[in-house]
């Protein structure tokens, strides 16, 4: 039952290269960091990623994607991310370009066992081609597969040794639904308690889904893109 692992390093040393990985995350909120950190170190490469976005240059799944360790991204939002631009546009990367609902729903089918669903979105958009479309009531929607990663990397605000996880406020985003969509699923945390600690009734995922669990070190909760506007009026 416990499902402590000693260090980042031992948390990811049996992703292979072209493994799918799921990472939890909304742009730079509630991601993996450390976790990410460990993949660069340990140069693991060809991987597809499953994510809402792939971070930003210099941070975030975009330290992967800077070292080249991504071959094809599955995600809602590309628009942070030069080093992404590029390499899309040189044929360095595949991209998957998933409507955010879409994504969200695979993730979740994924973890139910559903191996597929119906969706109104993306119909007669490029998102459509090569996919199933079906009439239900005169409209028109398309098949949509779930989606399992091999492993799926998610960062907790609280754990116990058992891998039950309380996510923070909006660090809670994709987090759960990865969670439960990969095989074998990491969870890096804040900060790791006692069994029987967690208040049962605000465990967002349950230790039945989580396979190792790690303690985290210190976070840089950076901002995406910080925009202000001037301050109304003036002193004096």
């Amino acid at each position: 039952m416990n499902k402590m692992v000693d260090s980042m390093q031992e948390a990811i040393a049996d992703i292979p290269d072209g493994a799918t990985l799921i990472v939890g995350g909304f742009g730079l909120c509630g991601i993996p960091q450390h976790l990410i950190a460990a993949l660069r170190e340990r140069g693991t490469r060809g991987l597809t990623v499953v994510s809402n976005n792939c971070g930003v240059d210099d941070w975030g799944l975009g330290l992967l994607l800077a070292s080249k360790q991504i071959r094809k991204m599955v995600s809602s939002y590309v628009g942070e991310n030069k080093n992404f631009e590029q390499q899309y546009l040189s044929g360095e990367l595949e991209v998957e370009l998933v409507p955010q609902g879409t994504l969200a729903e695979r993730l979740r089918a994924g973890g139910a066992g559903v191996p597929g669903f119906y969706t109104a979105a993306g119909v007669g958009t490029t998102v459509a081609e090569g996919k199933e479309v079906r009439q239900f009531d005169g409209k028109n929607y398309l098949l949509e597969k779930a989606i399992i990663g091999d492993f799926a990397l998610v960062k907790a605000w609280k754990a116990d040794r058992f891998g039950n996880l309380v996510f923070r406020k909006t660090s809670r985003n994709f987090n759960p639904l990865a969670a439960a969509a990969g095989r074998i699923t990491i969870a890096e945390a804040e900060e790791v308690v006692e069994p029987g600690e967690l208040d049962p009734d605000s465990i967002h995922t349950p230790g039945i889904y989580v396979q190792r669990v790690i303690q985290g070190g210190a976070y840089d909760k950076r901002i995406e893109r910080r925009t202000v506007r001037p301050a109304a009026g003036g002193l004096g």
